[in-house]
């Protein structure tokens, strides 16, 4: 199992409606790099949401349960998508200050590429993040 973050701003899509869809598909990504992590996705991975902008904090746990496949809201054949599930909201969110003022922290993706949208997470950092917001 691979373990990931996505980005979303609140105000485009948030955790809350997020979890009152039940799923969707993580459309949208317009850079190669993440397009690639969204390539590697796998049914059963974890994911963990991040609300971009606004609260900068990741807020909760999601499941890849569709493997990726061509992006609907485009007929370019570049983009890619895959399907998404929530499984757990965040007791505390985890701030992007708290991510980078923790040391076992200090080389996550999230830190060093600020910008991209869809990022892998060594299995240590994923669960680092969660004893945060537990």
């Amino acid at each position: 199992m691979n373990h990931w973050l996505v980005k979303s701003e609140p105000v485009k899509y948030s955790w809350e409606k997020f979890n009152k869809d039940g799923r969707t598909f993580w459309d949208g990504v317009r850079n190669y790099q993440a397009r690639n992590n969204l390539r590697e996705m796998k049914e059963g991975d974890l994911v963990l949401f991040y609300h971009s902008n606004e609260g900068k904090a990741v807020v909760g746990i999601a499941k890849v349960v569709r493997e990726f496949y061509q992006d609907p809201t485009t007929e370019d054949p570049n983009w890619v998508v895959v399907d998404l599930s929530p499984v757990q909201t965040l007791k505390t969110p985890v701030t992007l200050e708290t991510i980078k003022a923790d040391g076992q922290l200090k080389n996550v993706s999230l830190v060093r590429q600020g910008r991209l949208s869809v990022m892998p997470l060594k299995v240590e950092e994923f669960d680092r993040i969660l004893e945060l917001g537990s």
